[in-house]
């Protein structure tokens, strides 16, 4: 089973009226820091956050009458659920969302508020699934899968007959890969109206499927990922087949690029993404000879985020660029000593933030104290300026690197 040129463009014509077109921007500063000319595709700004409503919306409004009356269900702890929740309920279809027992229960509420049923089973995705498949014989449900139905990637493939019909002089197209239909819905649109755009796939280091299938080699896949949304550990069926054929090559990226996507992405662009949204972005500014002097579009498939992890990432990335920096100096323990400090700091530019004073833990003699300074500063060469001023004046200072 496959899908072709007129599947996306029925799913397109089906899905007209329902949704938006997301909006395309151009991202001068990103393109000259990677080195080409970058547009993003902003499928973050859908009403759920993501661009599973494309392959959710055309699935449930491919159904029969019957079909509909049954209701739906779907497996997933994500985006996928927020969007078969949204579509069904506003096509008056009853669904069913099975999601694991440990997911967070902010999920779970904002799945209920968009009209599913929840069901929370098993301890890990795989036993989830298996219920919503069970559940679904016994209860004549419609199964929604989030990326190995021929419907969900042709809907998926929407987004790049929109892409391609605002940039069509685009050179390459950079695409997350989870299960892998928005990559194979995408591909089949964009090789069929350009035979010679390159098409990319972009994988996290952890969760490499796609790559060891079209390798042949066994799925290993595990770990703590920022990338919750491609952290997927086995390719479609009908997916895998139509990346080999039409993917040009998949990329893996580590966490600390997909990290710095998201960061580039908030401070330069002002766009909110989610770790697998960034990670085109992550791609590009990974192998930027690979990309150089090319026309680049990139999906930022969603924005749906944890503001905690969100706050971490931007706090990380002010670490490293030096923006904000703990520097340890030591001092006599002597009236007027921090005062010093402090003058010192202030007259060479810098912010105070946070001063930790240590007299008994550190390793310092009985006659000395350690003090913490926690500063914002405006790049990493201030920083070092700051050090060579606090040592010239006679106080020992080192950067510390564990600031998080």
């Amino acid at each position: 089973m496959t899908i072709g040129l007129e599947d996306v463009r029925a799913a397109a014509a089906r899905i007209e009226g329902h949704l938006s077109r997301t909006p395309v921007v151009s991202a001068t500063r990103l393109g000259d820091m990677a080195g080409c000319r970058i547009h993003l595709k902003l499928e973050s700004q859908h009403a759920t956050g993501s661009f599973k409503e494309r392959g959710a919306l055309n699935k449930l409004l491919s159904l029969g009458a019957a079909e509909r009356t049954a209701g739906v269900i779907a497996m997933s702890a994500g985006n996928h659920a927020q969007a078969v929740a949204c579509h069904a309920t506003r096509l008056g279809i009853r669904s069913t969302i099975v999601m694991p027992s440990f997911t967070p229960f902010t999920k779970v509420e904002r799945t209920e508020s968009l009209g599913a049923k929840v069901e929370l089973h098993g301890d890990t995705l795989s036993d989830a699934a298996a219920f919503a498949h069970d559940l679904a014989a016994r209860q004549g449900l419609t199964f929604v899968h989030p990326y190995d139905d021929p419907f969900v990637a042709a809907g998926q493939g929407t987004a790049a007959l929109e892409f391609l019909a605002e940039i069509p002089d685009l050179d390459t197209l950079v695409i997350p890969i989870g299960g892998g239909g928005l990559i194979a819905g995408m591909a089949t649109a964009a090789k069929a109206l350009n035979p010679a755009i390159q098409i990319i796939g972009v994988q996290c280091a952890l969760y490499p499927a796609m790559a060891q299938a079209l390798a042949g080699q066994p799925i290993v896949c595990g770990g703590a990922t920022i990338a919750e949304g491609i952290a997927v550990k086995a390719p479609g069926g009908i997916t895998l087949p139509i990346v080999r054929a039409l993917v040009d090559d998949v990329i893996e990226v580590g966490e600390t690029r997909l990290e710095e996507a998201v960061y580039r992405l908030s401070t330069m662009q002002k766009l909110v993404a989610e770790g697998a949204g960034g990670a085109g972005l992550a791609a590009v500014l990974d192998n930027p000879a690979r990309f150089a002097g090319r026309k680049v579009g990139i999906v930022i498939s969603g924005g749906n985020i944890d503001s905690r992890i969100l706050a971490q990432v931007l706090m990380r990335g002010l670490v490293y660029e030096g923006r904000i920096v703990r520097l340890r100096i030591g001092i006599t323990d002597a009236p007027g000593a921090l005062a010093r400090v402090t003058r010192l700091l202030g007259e060479a530019g810098a912010n105070i933030v946070e001063v930790y004073h240590q007299r008994l833990f550190h390793n310092v003699p009985v006659k000395m104290a350690e003090v913490d300074v926690v500063l914002e500063t405006r790049d990493q060469s201030h920083v070092q300026a700051l050090m060579v001023r606090m040592r010239d004046a006679g106080f020992p200072t080192a950067l510390m690197t564990d600031v998080s």
